[in-house]
């Protein structure tokens, strides 16, 4: 997470008039004292989990607020934004294009771009969906101009076709050499944000669908996420967590703020929702007999698109591996996404067989030294995951 220099100034005029926040009582049972304990070390103010199991929710919960002022509790039906989760839904929207026969993994994305996205050093080579699904594109994040999709009094004004013309059309006015690197396309991973944006701007111009409405038709309304949207307007503010970062365990209220290149990390949802989304990925693209993906395009979406034949040159098959926006983490032990924006750390993760997972969001961002806490509740969470499913199987066998 970088900090605009906006918000760094918003930051640093805030702490003075804050204090250490108490640390919360511990409710008795090992795992609520530990969330809780951590919590207090790092100023984390709010948090929500999810447990799953063999595909259902089998515990979940809040921690802390998700107003601090108010005391209005963090529950698993708080909302706020998920950071590069978000990418998961342009991967599923991706693939529900392709199934739709709207889009090609392999197909030279000028095809659908009325601009064109051309790598001046390799002007012959074409950039395919799969490449920016895989972040092995070439395209990077010039972030003297990334920064500045980040809108800080709402939803941001700008068009996501605007900025993205304006970065690779040669004419834009922030178009620059430099906002490829000097690769050839697909021979090298680097995590591109604007590369996930030009992706579901594409599924924008073949769809003839804004992804918002996209995604609301396809997903979050067969999935009964009520409390999920791409922007603010799109959801129930009263139900939205203010934001916190924390500075040495001092947590900072900051505003809520909007991203013009929303496809890479927009989405506003709560755990019970994401909940539903993440268990449909995992089963094949069926939740409660409502089907988002058929099962070859959720098979897709979640195969490691990396063999030793076709992997990048920086890429260790043990240390990573890629889907389509859907990312390997913990040396390929497990898969699913991570977001990290201001105010905001999220983690949607399971095991490779899908047979386990968790959800964890906090409305607080942390500083470099803090970050052990939050991997801390993290590995806490993931442990009783690992209890819960083997006191299930034990029962199961009885």
């Amino acid at each position: 997470m970088r900090l605009s220099s906006k918000l760094v100034t918003f930051i640093a005029a805030a702490a003075i008039l804050l204090v250490p926040p108490a640390l919360a009582d511990d409710a008795g049972a090992a795992l609520d004292g530990l969330v809780r304990q951590k919590m207090g070390e790092a100023g984390i103010v709010g948090l929500g989990a999810a447990i799953i199991v063999d595909k259902q929710v089998v515990w979940s919960k809040g921690y802390g607020f998700a107003d601090k002022a108010r005391q209005i509790p963090f529950t698993p039906d708080t909302i706020m934004n998920i950071g590069s989760i978000s990418k998961t839904f342009t991967g599923a929207a991706v693939m529900r294009a392709v199934q739709e026969g709207k889009l090609s993994l392999d197909e030279n994305i000028n095809t659908y771009l009325p601009f064109p996205v051309v790598n001046p050093r390799f002007p012959r080579e074409a950039i395919t969906l799969r490449q920016l699904a895989t972040h092995t594109s070439g395209i990077t994040d010039r972030w003297e101009v990334y920064e500045g999709v980040y809108d800080y009094s709402g939803d941001a004004p700008l068009a996501l076709g605007d900025f993205l013309r304006d970065y690779f059309a040669p004419d834009g006015k922030h178009y620059d050499r430099a906002n490829y690197l000097n690769v050839k396309p697909g021979t090298h991973r680097e995590y591109s944000n604007i590369g996930a944006a030009l992706a579901g701007y594409i599924v924008e111009l073949a769809t003839g669908e804004k992804l918002s409405q996209y995604t609301r038709r396809h997903f979050f309304t067969p999935l009964n996420m009520r409390r999920t949207g791409w922007s603010l307007a799109d959801v129930p503010l009263d139900q939205h967590a203010k934001l916190y970062v924390s500075q040495g365990g001092i947590s900072i209220p900051i505003p809520l703020y909007g991203i013009a290149t929303y496809p890479d990390g927009g989405v506003r949802t709560s755990v019970s929702d994401l909940s539903a989304f993440f268990i449909a990925l995992l089963n094949g693209g069926a939740y409660r007999g409502v089907r988002i993906l058929t099962p070859a395009a959720a098979a897709e979406m979640q195969r490691f698109q990396f063999t030793a034949a076709n992997r990048p040159a920086n890429v260790s098959l043990q240390k990573k591996n890629s889907g389509i926006f859907w990312q390997s983490m913990f040396d390929v032990t497990k898969v699913g996404h991570g977001g990290s924006d201001p105010g905001i750390k999220t983690e949607m993760l399971a095991d490779l067989s899908g047979e386990v997972g968790v959800i964890l969001f906090t409305n607080t961002s942390l500083c470099e030294q803090d970050t052990p806490k939050y991997a801390a509740i993290f590995d806490a969470l993931w442990r009783q995951a690992l209890a819960l499913q083997r006191a299930g199987r034990a029962a199961a066998n009885q």
